[in-house]
C-alpha cells in the first residue's frame, strides 16, 4: 500500500491509493495560444485514450490583455464536435455563462449535446464576470444575479420537467416545451460560483458544485476552508451537503510552462502548483482525501505532451 501526502502550511493529509475514488478531467486550451481544431481533436482523443474521465471547455468570448484582444473558439460548437469524436468521457462547459444565451435556447443546446454524446454532458452554469466580452458582444452586464436566477429557473425546469410557462423581469418562456429530450431527468447540473445569492438559488437543485483554482488558493487547505462555507450554504438551502458533489479546478504546471491567464484579475488567476507526474499524483490523492469528487486539471503548458504527463500521474493512482 502506497501512502501519499500533501503538505500545506504544516498540515499533512494522507490518502491510500487503495481507496482512491476521484474523477479527473482536463480543460482544453482557451487563450494561451491559437489552437486549431485538428490539435483540439487530438487532445480530446488523447484525454479519452489515457483514461481521464472528462473534457472541459471554457465558455468565453473575448479578453483584453496587455498584448491585445484574445478569445477562444465558441464553447458549444466545440462541445458538439467533441461529443461526436469521443465515446466515453463526460463533457462540459467550465462554466457556461447563462447571460450569453437565451435560457430556453441554452437548455435546447444542452439536451442536443447530451443526445449527441449519449448522455455524457455535465451542464456547468455560472453568472459570468468578464465585462469586456459583455460590452463587445452586446450582452447586458447589469443585474447579473437577478438575470441568472431567472435563467437558471428556465434551464433547470426545461431540462428536468420538459416544459415551463414563465414571465420574469429579464426573460420570458411562455408555454415553452423542450422536445425531444436526451433523457427524462436531464443532464447533471453543476454550479460554478461562490456568490451567496447564486448559491442560494442553485444549491436546492444542483448535482455538483465547482470552484475555480483562484477561489481557494489552488491548494487542498484552501479547498477545505471554502468547502465548509458550501456545506453551510447547502444546509441553509435545505439540502444535505452530502447530496452535492464537489469539483475543483486544479492549476498544475509542468516543466516548460509559462503561465495560463484568465483575464487580468486576481480573482481568476492563482499561482500554479508545479511538479512532476509523481507530484501531481500525490496532489490528486490529497484532493480526494479532503472531499473533492472530480478534479478539472488546468495544465500549463496546455499541450498534448502535458496531457500525456498528466496521464502518467493518473496511471500512478489507478
Amino acid at each position: 500500500m502506497m501512502r501519499l501526502a500533501w503538505r500545506d502550511a504544516g498540515t499533512i493529509v494522507g490518502m491510500s491509493t487503495d481507496s482512491l475514488s476521484l474523477a479527473v478531467g482536463v480543460q482544453l486550451p482557451e487563450i494561451e495560444r491559437p489552437v486549431r481544431w485538428p490539435e483540439l481533436r487530438e487532445m480530446g482523443r488523447a484525454i479519452e485514450d489515457l483514461g481521464f474521465d472528462s473534457i472541459w471547455v471554457g465558455d468565453h468570448l473575448l479578453y483584453e490583455t496587455p498584448e491585445g484582444p484574445v478569445g477562444p473558439w465558441e464553447a458549444w460548437s466545440l462541445l458538439a464536435a467533441l461529443a461526436a469524436i469521443t465515446e466515453r468521457v463526460q463533457l462540459g462547459p467550465l462554466v457556461a455563462a447563462t447571460s450569453f444565451h437565451n435560457p430556453a435556447m441554452l437548455a435546447k443546446k444542452a439536451t442536443t449535446i447530451d443526445e449527441i454524446s449519449g448522455g455524457r454532458l455535465i451542464l456547468g452554469l455560472g453568472a459570468g464576470w468578464n465585462e469586456v466580452e459583455y460590452r463587445a458582444y452586446g450582452y447586458p452586464f447589469d443585474h447579473r444575479a437577478g438575470r441568472f436566477e431567472e435563467a437558471f429557473t428556465i434551464i433547470r425546469t426545461l431540462l428536468r420537467e420538459g416544459e415551463i410557462d414563465f414571465t420574469g423581469s429579464f426573460y420570458t418562456a411562455r408555454d415553452c416545451r423542450l422536445v425531444p429530450r436526451s433523457r427524462p431527468e436531464g443532464p447533471p447540473l453543476m454550479i460554478g460560483s461562490i456568490g451567496p445569492r447564486v448559491l442560494a438559488a442553485t444549491l436546492p437543485h444542483v448535482d455538483l458544485w465547482n470552484t475555480w483554482h483562484a477561489w481557494f488558493g489552488n491548494n487542498p487547505a484552501g479547498f477545505v476552508e471554502l468547502n465548509g462555507t458550501i456545506d453551510e450554504a447547502a444546509r441553509d438551502a435545505g439540502r444535505d451537503p452530502l447530496e452535492i458533489g464537489r469539483t475543483a479546478a486544479l492549476y498544475w504546471q509542468f516543466e516548460g510552462g509559462g503561465g495560463r491567464r484568465q483575464g487580468d484579475t486576481d480573482r481568476h488567476t492563482a499561482d500554479p502548483q508545479v511538479g512532476s507526474p509523481a507530484d501531481l499524483a500525490e496532489a490528486l490523492a490529497a484532493y480526494a482525501s479532503v472531499g473533492v469528487d472530480h478534479v478539472q486539471l488546468v495544465l500549463d503548458p496546455i499541450t498534448i505532451g502535458s496531457i500525456r504527463l498528466a496521464g502518467a500521474a493518473l496511471a500512478r493512482l489507478r
